[in-house]
């Protein structure tokens, strides 16, 4: 569908319709089969506190297998609960990014999203480095990667791009937020090891905003709670979770249903598994406070059958991939962000170019509200300044494909047609001066030349220059010297209590 928004005396005709895969009745099977799951089979949650909250909300708990069953109208009262909640016109947070894109708390129509937003992120702990060399990361590699996405402008988000090898690891996730605070305005989430963290997190963002009040309605270095599939809620996990609910901060959970592994081969049984495991965690945020800002959170995937690995960018992901943006979106009512822009090529070849353009475009046509995390090769384990600029590049053109056609007198172009009349051409016209900008994808990465000058750089030779020349800038904090200072005690304050030194 293609559909006209009115303003100003001006028509603008945008793509609105998402793809869709699901029915209302295939979506509220997949609902009740998730319903069922818990009822019967339930989860393991392997936390003493959260299995109290739990028993006290009325769901069935085993102390001594920590299996909790889960009635089916407890889930249910949390389902409808959670989606009055995103029903609220003045809802706060209004969005949060999350650690691979982004989430919006309001309820909104599922449609296609002009303004989808790009995140990088994903605390890499290797490098491949514009010199050919994958190798573990270090601090500067940390400071030019934030520095780099901050120069992008086709990136809205981003954690942490890749990760320093050589900061402990407990003081890791303290430390790298920091960096993000101190490099760069487009501040997104971050991975979280522990609860002891986020004392740490919260006091950063709250330096970076002003006050915790401005952190609330904005939340930025906000870490997170997963799963482990199947049907398994971990200790570490839960202490995260409930620490965030506690204190009033937004939560979704993740979980990373693999089908053929930890999931029914078959795509509906994985939404079906995926679903139940994220809805037992909204019960608990539930029993735990009320009122808890809570989504969401499926990234279903295959496993390949060759090597074991859960596959980040196979076309058969894509189908379930948009079958999730439809349940979550539309069913549940939890505009969201998806893992997308990424390959499973360890190379930037025609496989990785192939899979990052459709990996991110396909999750745009079914209705997400962002994308990421990009900049990665290999499966999402290996991080790459050069892929980052194609990504970059990737997010334009598919921007620029959806940002529809504006009628009206000046578009309409009738006086340039009349002047040029019958046989002639538009390029001397300052009609084509005034608009070719606004119109045509001139990319500086993928030029299009005759045979003779095709030779002077394909795609990657342009994007390495590119990448070189943003990654040899020296980063700039964007942080004032008294902020970049707070954050900087906080990070020494950290490294005193986790590391004691």
């Amino acid at each position: 569908m293609i559909e006209g928004r009115f303003g100003l005396g001006k028509m603008m005709m945008q793509y609105t319709e998402p793809i869709r895969i699901l029915s209302p009745d295939e979506m509220e099977r997949i609902h009740q089969a998730a319903l069922a799951i818990l009822n019967t089979i339930g989860m393991k949650v392997n936390h003493p506190v959260a299995l109290e909250y739990l028993r006290k909300h009325g769901c069935l708990v085993d102390t001594a297998t920590q299996i909790v069953k889960f009635p089916p109208q407890i889930v249910q009262a949390s389902v409808d609960r959670m989606r009055q909640a995103y029903a609220q016109p003045a809802r706060i947070p209004e969005r949060m990014s999350v650690r691979y894109s982004h989430i919006r708390f309001r309820t909104e129509p599922h449609r296609i999203h002009q303004d989808f937003t790009v995140s990088a992120g994903g605390f890499c702990c290797f490098i491949h480095d514009l010199r050919g060399n994958r190798r573990n990361a270090n601090g500067d590699d940390v400071r030019r990667a934030i520095s780099m996405v901050n120069q992008l402008n086709q990136v809205n988000y981003t954690g942490l791009p890749v990760s320093d090898q050589e900061t402990p690891s407990p003081l890791r996730p303290v430390a790298m937020a920091a960096e993000i605070a101190k490099y760069t305005t487009k501040i997104g989430g971050v991975e979280t090891f522990s609860k002891e963290d986020i004392p740490y997190l919260l006091e950063i963002a709250t330096i970076v905003k002003g006050s915790e009040d401005a952190v609330r309605r904005e939340p930025i270095l906000i870490g997170y709670g997963e799963t482990r599939t199947p049907l398994c809620f971990d200790y570490n996990m839960i202490e995260i979770f409930m620490e965030y609910i506690r204190r009033g901060f937004p939560q979704t959970v993740e979980t990373m249903p693999n089908a053929g592994a930890t999931a029914p081969v078959t795509f509906a049984g994985t939404l079906a598994l995926g679903a139940a495991e994220t809805l037992a965690p909204v019960v608990l945020a539930h029993a735990i406070d009320p009122d808890a800002v809570i989504g969401v959170d499926i990234n279903p995937s295959t496993c390949d059958m060759r090597s074991g690995l859960f596959r980040y960018s196979a076309p058969e992901r894509w189908t379930v991939l948009i079958a999730r943006v439809q349940l979550i979106s539309e069913y549940y009512g939890c505009p969201s962000g998806v893992h997308g822009g990424k390959t499973d090529s360890c190379f930037y070849d025609e496989q990785a170019g192939f899979e990052k353009g459709l990996s991110m475009l396909m999750p745009v046509l079914a209705g997400v509200v962002g994308v990421g995390t990009v900049g990665h090769i290999e499966n999402a384990v290996t991080f790459s300044p050069l892929q980052l600029v194609m990504d970059n590049e990737f997010a334009a053109a598919i921007r620029m494909m959806l940002k529809g056609i504006e009628v009206n007198d000046e578009t309409l172009a009738l006086d340039t047609i009349k002047q040029v009349g019958i046989g002639g051409n538009y390029l001397e016209t300052d009609h084509t001066a005034e608009h070719f900008r606004d119109t045509i994808f001139m990319s500086p990465l993928m030029p299009h030349q005759p045979w003779g000058h095709a030779l002077t750089g394909d795609m990657a030779e342009h994007a390495r220059q590119q990448a070189r020349t943003l990654w040899e800038a020296e980063p700039q904090p964007v942080l004032d010297d008294a902020r970049r200072k707070a954050v900087e005690a906080v990070v020494a304050k950290a490294r005193l209590r986790l590391l004691g030194s």
